[in-house]
Parts: C-alpha cells; structure tokens; sequence
C-alpha cells in the first residue's frame, strides 16, 4: 500500500502540506484534486522520490513498478510503435541482451532469454502497443512515422501510450484527457477501469473521474482526505459538510438559488428530447453541489453583447477545408441566432475545429456563402491564443488596452473574478501556467461583449472550480454559443443542441452524449443488411425534419427567453425596491413621500412583472403545442 504518515512540506517559503496523512490500497483508483498550488504535482513528485518530505515518512513497496507520463518527448527518428514499446523497460532490456547473446553465438543465453520474454508476454507487445495507439487515435499508417513527425499533441498521446504500455504497480496520470478528444477518452477510461494496478489520476474532467476512479484524495488546507466513491459523491460529500459551516451560509443561498432559478426556467421550456432531459438532469445537479464550491476564487458573468441581431450568422451551403478541390466539409447549412447553443461532436480530424474557424471568420468558405450580421462582434477561443497574449504585459494591462476609460480598479475587480488578485493583477504574463492564461484570455473575449462565443476545447488546463466558475456563467449568456470540449460534463449543462461533424459532412446530431458514445462503438462496424442501411436513411430524414421543425420553433422560443430576460429584470428591480422599503427610517412623517413614492414604484413593478409573466406563460404554451405536434 501507499502511505503517508504525517507528511509536512514546503516548497520555498510555501506550506503545503503539514502533518498530512493518506493510505491507498493495490488496486484502488484514486482521483487527486484540490486548487492549483495545493500540491497535486508535489505529492506525485513524492511518490516517484522526485521529493521528499521535510517531516513525516512517504513509503511505496520497494518492488512496485512506477509508470508516468513524461511532460517532454525527444525529437527521435524511432517509430510510433517502437517509441511505445519502450515504456516496458523490462522488455526493452532483454530485447537489448537478446541482440547481444546472439551477436555473441551464446546459444544457452539466448534460450534464457527466450524463456524470460515469453513469461512477460513479450510475443504480443508489438500487438499491445498497437492496439494502445489505436484507441489513442492513431492510425495503422502513423505507427511506423518516425516521432519526430508528429506535433506536440499527438507527442504528448504517444508518451500517455509509453506510460500505458508499461506493466505497472502504480500508475501516475496528470491531466491525461487534456490532449484527447472525446473517442479518445471513452477509450482511454475503459482501459484505466479495466488496469489491475493502483492508479493515482489528476484529473478536472469530473466525467472521467466519475467513470474511472473508486476514491477521491483532496487537498484542502495542508491536509489529504480521502473519500470513497466517485467525484460526484465527493462533490456531495463536501457540499453536506460546507452546508453545516454558517458563516457561508448566505452565500451558499445566492449560488443554489441561481442555480434553482435557472433549472425551473429550463424546465418550462425544455423539448422531451434525450439532450434535453440529460440537461436538466445536470443542472438540478449542479444546484445541490452548490454549496460545495461556494469558495470558488472565480466568480464571473458575461456581459449583455453590445448588439444583437437575427439571424447573427447564416452559413448557406458553404464549404470548407484547406484544398480547393478537396473540402473538409461540404454543404453546411447554420444559422445562428441569439440564445443559440450548439456543441459539435465528431471524430479527431472531421473538421470541428475548421468548421468553428468558418464561423470565426478566420477561414473563408470554398464555395457557398458566409453572412454575418451588421456590427456584431465574435469572441474566439483556441489554445494557439494563449500564445498570443503579450509576454511582457500584465493581466492588468491586457484589459485596459481594451478599454482606454476604465479606471484600474473596474479593471481590477472585473480580472478578480478570474482569479488575478493583488500583485497578480500587475505580474507579466509570460511566466504564467497554461490555466493561468487561459483564464486571462477567457476574460478577455468577456470583456469584449460578443454576440457570438466560439469555444474550441476552452477547458484545456482549467481546474474544476474555474470550469464551473465557466458553466455558471455560459448558462446567462445572451448570444450564441458553439463549443468544441472533451468535457461532457460542460457539453451538458450548456448546450442544447448537438451537431455531429464526420464524412464531410455537419448535420444535427438527435440524441444525447450517451446516445453518441453508441455512435462512436458502431461507427466502423459494416452494415449487415439493406433493412439497416435503409434504417440510417431514416434517421437521417428524421433528423432533417428535426431540424427544420427547431427553426420553425425559434420565434417562439426567443419570445420565451425575451420574457425570461424582462421577468429576472424586473425582479432585480423589486428586490432592490424592497430593500428600500425595509428602511424603518422611511415610515415616518418626513418621508412619507418618499414612501408613497417608492410604494407606487413597487406597484407599477408587480404590474408589470404580471403582465411579463403572462407573456411568458402564453408564448411557453405555445412552444410546448408546438412541440407536442412535432413530436
């Protein structure tokens, strides 16, 4: 087993840990957590004695095997599957003493070592190594390209199939998804489920540590806790303890009755579809985890955009790609309006990314036409812009730049809410972490008010709590949003409605991540039959007609959401009126107009809130006929 028994470290003039104590059993699948700077990479760092413990004693079996990803890959001419192969040391090693006995004529050597390779299994490594590329989406062809050839995602997947490919006692990953896209993860968790050993995993995908991990290890306040179950029941776990804490009492209430206002409002105007239903079944989550993050370090909105218009971009069978002759992506037809919320689904290397620089308007179409409306502005957030923010700039300064006539401290509170307080707010950004500017970019495409918000894998390097902090915020977003993610937990709770890119294609996906999963499995099976090619044909027929009958639908539901929008305005208003009113100071002699006055004021606002409500009630029943007769 691993044990640490009353561990204390620093690292500088930093405490993170003091007195910390953890036992993990062989076989347990732990998920470590905590805030960035807690210590998760220190106490992996310990385990492979990277580290050692100012007091206390980390002890391992002697004679475990310790596999972990490496953070840099050499620039090699050895192949794919040659450079997998080399994670199984032992393997590599009697390979070596193999070459050398027979180069040697050691014909008694060579039969030892025939008898050790075939104990090991060494006959089918090349099979294991192949089958570990595979399902980390690398083809038959790329297993023979040198390592060189690939970029530094795909390097970063070969070092992940290296580390699987070892036979382990004790298996380390740090942020494994973070350079996969969802097939590859489904893969990867079904293998980690089925792995014999004891597997530690920093992870802020909280659907893969739902699906793998048995036990939770968070750090929190110099101190491990370990708690059984999945991340979701650590989530609640916590959110039971926080509950029972007081002094965040009122705050706790702000976040759940967002959270609950937003899951009622959904409801009234949810479709019975599968996404739907799984939407609301994450967001009713996310309102009793509430509490467990009420003292997230992120807290933001995004602004109402600086203008609206509908439609805010139409596509009209345009095509896409980086061959004129050859399109990634033929005949899409999108068009997009405010309170639009599309995910896109498909294969690594269908054209999500291209089809979401078309909207971007960094690509233009081949052929067909792109239209976007007057004035609008598009937010745009991919990884290559973290390496475009200004080195030697602070956070600070990367606003301002923004907007000339904000003082500093606007500036100062609005970059508080991604996490850059004090000094923070003022260093240059160039020693940052990868979380670090993706947060300072993500703030600053919400500085900028856009009509249209492009996301491509924008959870890359952000922890738990800045992902939700992003849910939170995504969920109020007036324009319209299209997102690329691995995080299906994201996926579900902001988008309604799927598109699958694949075979050339872009086209509404009917169903739910589940049902895409199935899709995934069966992707490359045959067809067996007329009758079942005939079956896909009407799937597909049934899902053009879904998806001209949601454009039929959208009056309605923009009518819906314009009330939702003037009944939580008018809301705010009243609540601040009765505030006003709960001055005692106001019922007496000299003030009794000011009191008749806000009294008529909290009047004229019920009114209207009732008139508002009526509204909505009427276009909702609308939408919900409407519905019922598509279905």
């Amino acid at each position: 087993m691993i044990k640490f028994n009353q561990v204390s470290l620093r690292r500088g003039t930093q405490l993170l840990f003091e007195s910390a104590n953890l036992i993990v059993h062989p076989g347990q699948r732990v998920g470590l957590t905590g805030a960035n700077g807690t210590g998760k990479s220190s106490l992996f760092a310990m385990l492979r004695q990277q580290l050692h413990a100012d007091t206390g004693e980390v002890s391992i079996p002697d004679v475990w095997t310790i596999a972990h990803v490496a953070q840099e890959t050499p620039a090699v001419n050895t192949s794919a599957l040659d450079y997998v192969l080399e994670g199984d040391a032992e393997l590599t090693e009697l390979n070596q003493q193999l070459a050398d006995a027979e180069a040697n004529h050691d014909g008694h050597l060579v039969g030892v070592l025939h008898d050790k390779l075939a104990a090991i299994d060494a006959y089918t490594a090349n099979s294991r190594a192949g089958k570990l590329l595979h399902g980390l989406g690398f083809t038959a062809e790329q297993e023979s390209w040198p390592v060189n050839a690939f970029s530094g995602g795909w390097r970063m997947r070969l070092n992940l199939a290296q580390a699987l490919m070892c036979r382990s006692d004790l298996l380390l990953l740090d942020e494994p998804t973070n350079h996969l896209d969802l097939e590859a993860v489904y893969w990867l968790e079904e293998w980690l489920r089925a792995y014999p050993g004891t597997l530690i995993v920093i992870s802020h995908d909280r659907d893969f540590l739902d699906r793998v991990v048995t036990h939770i290890a968070h750090i929190e306040q110099q101190r491990v806790k370990l708690y059984t179950g999945s991340y979701s029941d650590f989530e609640l776990a916590r959110a039971e303890h926080l509950a029972n804490q007081q002094a965040a009492h009122q705050k706790q209430q702000r976040e759940i009755a967002h959270m609950r206002s937003f899951v009622t409002r959904f409801k009234a105007k949810a479709t019975k579809a599968r996404q739907a239903q799984s939407r609301i079944k994450a967001l009713e989550r996310m309102e009793l985890i509430a509490p467990a993050h009420v003292d997230s370090p992120f807290h933001f909105e995004f602004f109402p955009p600086s203008r609206l218009a509908t439609p805010l971009l139409d596509l009209d069978k345009a095509s896409v790609g980086y061959d004129e002759n050859k399109p990634l992506i033929s005949n899409i037809k999108m068009r997009l309006a405010p309170g639009d919320r599309i995910g896109l689904l498909g294969p690594n290397g269908a054209g999500k990314s291209t089809l979401i620089k078309l909207i971007a308007g960094v690509l233009e179409p081949l052929s067909g036409k792109r239209k976007e409306g007057k004035d609008i502005r598009i937010g745009y957030f991919a990884q290559h812009q973290l390496e475009q923010l200004r080195p030697d700039d602070s956070p600070l300064k990367h606003i301002q730049r923004l907007n000339k006539l904000a003082s500093e401290q606007e500036c100062r509170n609005f970059l508080g809410g991604f996490g850059f307080h004090g000094d923070k707010a003022l260093e240059p950004v160039a020693p940052f972490s990868g979380g670090e500017k993706a947060r300072l970019v993500l703030a600053i495409l919400v500085y900028q008010k856009p009509a249209v918000l492009l996301l491509d894998e924008p959870t890359n390097h952000l922890d738990l709590e800045m992902r939700l902090a992003l849910t939170v915020a995504l969920q109020d977003f007036e324009g319209a949003l299209v997102v690329v993610s691995h995080d299906r937990h994201l996926l579900r709770t902001v988008t309604d409605d799927l598109w699958l890119v694949s075979n050339g294609q872009a086209t509404v996906f009917d169903g739910d991540l589940d049902d895409y999963r199935q899709w995934l499995l069966n992707k490359d099976k045959p067809e067996k039959t007329t009758e079942s090619s005939s079956a896909v044909n009407n799937k597909k027929q049934d899902r053009q007609n879904a998806a001209q009958q949601r454009q039929k639908l959208q009056p309605l539901r923009n009518s819906v959401k314009k009330a939702e929008q003037q009944m939580d305005k008018l809301n705010e208003a009243l609540s601040s009126l009765e505030m006003q009113l709960a001055d005692t100071a106001l019922y007496t002699d000299a003030n009794k107009d000011k009191l008749k006055h806000l009294l008529q004021q909290q009047a004229d606002l019920k009114t209207q809130l009732e008139q508002t409500e009526m509204q909505w009630f009427d276009a909702s029943e609308q939408l919900e006929a409407a519905q019922a007769a598509e279905e």
